[in-house]
């Protein structure tokens, strides 16, 4: 079953060709793009009102990326087309409307202007025709109160991704070296992971349909996939968008400039043996990435040791990924110590995480409920959390529902599960610049504890005699320590990394060897937070707000 979504370019060949000139008219730094200041001057020509246009555009950049490429020009020209048709503005028009005989908006003075910047083109140099020149940006991309002088110019930022690109590589990298957070947390970002596609993760136990559930999404095997009763997906696949159907090893990918995977060699050669990219050409593919895991192991198999940091690796991903989708299946409710552990990797991504309960047509209705209520309880005693978390109830494969065996109502059930699920996985892409947003904030904040506590072991390292002994007893009381940090900084104890991990990291460190806190960073990234990235916001929001 595909997610449906805006068809983009259906326009016949005459028409495109007439966007195409409005297109690079307005698109007045030759990026390829127009942002919201360029959008206004070129709306406004269709005398819709505001708040039509404020609707036009959020439908154009659902992605909320704060420009407009080739493609959504188009949306939003055929937008303004149906409203001035008399149509509401709403993104079923778009889809239900005949795109290929739907004239382009009637655009006053456009045409005009543009065929005068195709003459000035055709002569010589602008500036010597009297054209007045462009408005010049800011000089400066950002203002703070505390920050005197920024780095990075409005000029060169084209949405909001790319502004928190640079924010990253001028403000909160270098905090990230100095304290070598990629060593105890995470591997340092690079340009790929900011413009990566959205990602969903499956997680489960061998043989709850996480294969089969990519499969009935895509309505289409992909390269590799082995489906069975038995543990058949042995290592971690990504199913991505590609121009034809093959597999690349891990090594490869891993390696590629342009993937967002450089961080998984950390998890060293093992691991990347296990690690493959299945690529395909899909309209699915092309606004979300799968990642498909190897089934989690239990009982007596728990005994055999995977060959890498199975968990850390889960928590790798966990970061990246959007959405977190743990499958079970009514004959599979158990939760193993290896499951345990996985779920513990994934804290502090629980606004991500869905319960799916899959094969539920192989119970009756009675025992749905029964079996409902114990994954309720077994999911209770691993998350420790008071709230209840949102399971989806279905049978996710390509075989239609046999109302004989679950009911009216169990078949009503699923259908209306399958829908709740396929709206949460729709809004993925939408909500992805949102999600970027909020990875990053969360990031930042993490760094920034990093620091405290990593400069606080090196105050408390004596000068000359006694650190082997010291560096041991601040690793043995690493909690008090971590607690006198979050007393001194009026810090929160939940946002604090795991203790034991951090113990097991920093035992192969000399503490002595660490900075000193660097309070000009700590400003830096706390201007970034409270001045910058709202900045930011605002400039690429939507320009009719």
């Amino acid at each position: 079953m595909e997610i449906a979504s805006v068809p983009i370019s259906s326009c016949s060949k005459p028409h495109q060709k007439i966007y195409q000139d409005w297109f690079s008219y307005a698109d007045t730094d030759g990026d390829g793009r127009i942002t919201g200041n360029d959008a206004t001057k070129i709306f406004a020509m269709s005398k819709l009102s505001r708040p039509e246009l404020k609707q036009v555009w959020a439908i154009a950049d659902s992605k909320r990326q704060g420009y407009l490429g080739f493609k959504e020009f188009i949306i939003a020209m055929q937008l303004v087309a149906l409203a001035q048709t008399g149509h509401e503005i709403t993104k079923d028009a778009i889809t239900t409307a005949d795109l290929e005989n739907l004239k382009p908006p009637l655009m006053d003075g456009l045409d005009i202007l543009v065929t005068k910047s195709k003459h000035l083109l055709k002569g010589s140099d602008p500036d010597l025709n009297g054209t007045p020149p462009q408005e010049s940006l800011p000089s400066q991309w950002f203002t703070s109160k505390s920050v005197k002088k920024v780095q990075v110019p409005l000029s060169s930022v084209t949405s909001i991704i790319d502004g928190l690109k640079k924010l990253y590589f001028e403000k909160l990298k270098p905090l990230e070296v100095t304290y070598r957070f990629n060593d105890f947390a995470s591997p340092l970002l690079t340009s790929s992971d900011f413009d990566a596609k959205p990602m969903v993760m499956l997680l489960g136990q061998y043989s709850t349909g996480k294969t089969t559930f990519i499969k009935h999404l895509l309505n289409t095997s992909y390269p590799g996939a082995h489906i069975g009763p038995e543990p058949t997906t042995d290592r971690f696949v990504v199913v991505m968008s590609g121009p034809d159907e093959r597999s690349i090893p891990g090594n490869t990918i891993a390696v590629q400039a342009d993937m967002p995977y450089n961080g998984l060699t950390t998890f060293g050669g093992a691991f990347l043996s296990k690690f493959q990219c299945s690529q395909m050409p899909h309209q699915l593919l092309e606004h979300i990435t799968f990642v498909d895991t190897p089934g989690v192991l239990s009982g007596e198999k728990q005994r055999t040791q995977r060959s890498y940091d199975f968990t850390g690796v889960i928590s790798w991903f966990a970061a990246k990924c959007d959405l977190i989708l743990l499958l079970f299946d009514p004959h599979k409710l158990d939760i193993s110590d290896e499951f345990k552990r996985v779920i513990g990797s994934l804290r502090g991504h629980d606004d991500k995480i869905r319960v799916v309960l899959n094969k539920s047509d192989q119970v009756d209705t009675q025992q749905l409920m029964r079996v409902y209520g114990a994954l309720m309880w077994s999911l209770g005693k691993v998350l420790n959390t008071p709230e209840v978390m949102r399971v989806y109830i279905g049978s996710f494969n390509d075989k239609a529902v046999d109302e004989a065996a679950v009911g009216p109502i169990g078949k009503e059930l699923f259908e209306r599960e399958q829908d709740d699920l396929l709206s949460d996985l729709k809004d993925i892409p939408k909500k992805a610049c949102d999600r970027r947003i909020n990875e990053f904030v969360k990031r930042a904040r993490a760094v920034k504890i990093h620091a405290y506590i990593i400069s606080h072991l090196k105050k408390e390292m004596p000068a000359m005699i006694g650190k082997t002994k010291t560096q041991q007893r601040l690793i043995d009381t690493l909690g008090d320590e971590f607690a006198k940090v979050q007393r001194e900084f009026h810090l929160a104890a939940g946002d604090f990394p795991d203790v034991d991990h951090f113990k097991e990291v920093l035992g192969g460190y000399s503490i002595d060897k660490f900075e000193k806190l660097k309070p000009k960073m700590i400003q830096a990234v706390d201007d970034m937070l409270g001045y910058d990235i709202p900045e930011l916001l605002r400039n690429f929001k939507n320009p009719y707000e």
